[in-house]
């Protein structure tokens, strides 16, 4: 029984030895641009919109010294919240809910601000290590403590995207599994309680892609 639960999130599932499951992740940039050879329509101006608020925002979160880094934020948050709404789709794979894509968009991430605040801002950094005001006695806990939390925060990331994406999908594949053995009456109660975990998995969607990239800010803003 979990090995047929869990089929739906197997990345290995292929077509004559070609694995066809993370083609969906690529989807996004085939669609999206659209609007740079068609005529402008309000879906483009809502996701302008949308690109304009988050870089004001990550624009505050930076600092006004860091012109266009900005972008580089806004495109994981566009890519992610692709990702996340095609795997609501019926057979369309959901790359997002792995933590080998999450991991993999984390991970450098990470280690490229780590490297940028050691080489270029080696004091500040090891004066982020103990939080102003701290006890002489806590100094040598709190250096551990920090360190230990820089290590972890790729892999809070990236597990904290995994988790919530495969949670509700195996929450719908589980009572849509039970939907055969049930009653009429059951089933369109079923049917309704379905469609209000899909709209509660397309705000998690959004939110999730918006978490990980203002915490990626944040780990930014935190180097400079």
């Amino acid at each position: 029984m979990m090995t047929n639960l869990f089929s739906m999130f197997d990345p290995s599932t292929n077509i004559m030895s070609l694995s066809l499951n993370w083609i969906s992740s690529m989807l996004g940039i085939i669609m999206i641009p659209y609007m740079f050879w068609l005529i402008p329509n309000r879906f483009s101006f809502l996701w302008n919109k949308i690109l304009l608020t988050l870089h004001n925002e990550f624009k505050t979160l930076l600092g006004t010294n860091h012109h266009g880094s900005t972008f580089i934020f806004i495109s994981t948050f566009s890519f992610i919240v692709f990702n996340n709404f095609m795997g609501l789709f019926p057979y369309i794979f959901t790359s997002s809910s792995h933590m080998t894509m999450t991991l993999a968009l984390a991970l450098p991430l990470w280690l490229s601000f780590m490297l940028y605040g050691w080489i270029n801002h080696t004091n500040h950094m090891f004066a982020h290590l103990v939080p102003q005001g701290t006890p002489s006695v806590l100094m040598p806990f709190m250096v551990c403590i920090e360190t230990i939390s820089n290590f972890i925060r790729p892999g809070t990331l990236a597990v904290r995207l995994a988790a919530n994406m495969i949670a509700g999908h195996l929450l719908l594949t589980l009572l849509g599994s039970t939907g055969p053995s049930m009653s009429l009456i059951l089933v369109n109660f079923l049917i309704l309680t379905q469609i209000a975990l899909l709209t509660l998995e397309s705000a998690v969607a959004i939110i999730q892609s918006y978490v990980f990239a203002v915490l990626s800010t944040l780990y930014s803003s935190e180097v400079n």
